[in-house]
């Protein structure tokens, strides 16, 4: 038998947008929880290096402060890491002493990184997850809508997550496109016509593909 080539890191996810996020059902800091139970409203599902670890702290005590933020959009939170069950509850334990916060959102354990190397979470020969944040916006059909994967030593931001969740609910909602720095309440963009006649009668150069979509309510 040949010799195989040293398996590369593996990249960002193995899954892409698009995909349909495989259903998983495991312990957490919340009790059993299952993905497909999520189905009929948005879900972030986003893993973290380690518990007892500076960054992925601030990114707990942060996300659970705007908690109410994902759950007015009707999106569900859901973390993941190779710690233990009980390594979570003392972790949060911590962090309502330590930030007078409660992390009510729940927080998986994966310890034998089943869940994380099904979902391209972390490398196939890795031992830990300690390389990566991926992260997973899923909408109501369990499908895969955006992605981001930062290296451990990087937090999220947490108001991009808020907005690109927007962004999305948006353009389903208006079925427009969402612009560079756009944030919820600006316009969106319609899409291109296709059509020749258009192009040639367009006011300007550019007005057959980048033309604002009118505003809700807007005469």
């Amino acid at each position: 038998m040949e010799d195989t080539p040293p398996c590369s890191p593996a990249p960002c996810a193995g899954l892409r947008i698009g995909d349909a996020l495989p259903d998983f059902e495991a312990r957490s800091t919340m009790g059993p929880v299952k993905l497909s139970a999520y189905r009929g409203r948005w879900l972030i599902l986003f893993s973290h290096p380690a518990d007892f670890t500076p960054v992925c702290t601030t990114e707990f005590v942060a996300l659970a402060r705007e908690a109410h933020s994902f759950e007015a959009r009707d999106c569900g939170l859901m973390a993941l890491s190779v710690d233990s069950l009980f390594s979570h509850f003392a972790w949060l334990r911590l962090i309502k002493q330590r930030f007078d916060i409660e992390v009510r959102f729940p927080i998986v354990e994966d310890p034998t990184l089943v869940i994380g190397r099904a979902f391209g979470m972390v490398a196939p020969q890795d031992n830990d997850s300690a390389t990566v944040r991926t992260t997973f916006f899923i909408d109501p059909a369990g499908v895969i809508r955006a992605m981001t994967c930062y290296p451990a030593n990087v937090g999220r931001s947490i108001p991009e997550m808020l907005r690109t969740l927007d962004a999305l609910q948006a353009i389903d909602a208006q079925a427009g496109l969402a612009p560079a720095n756009w944030q919820a309440g600006d316009a969106l963009l319609q899409s291109p016509s296709h059509d020749l006649d258009d192009v040639f009668a367009a006011d300007s150069e550019t007005a057959w593909f980048l033309r604002e979509m009118p505003r809700k309510g807007a005469k």
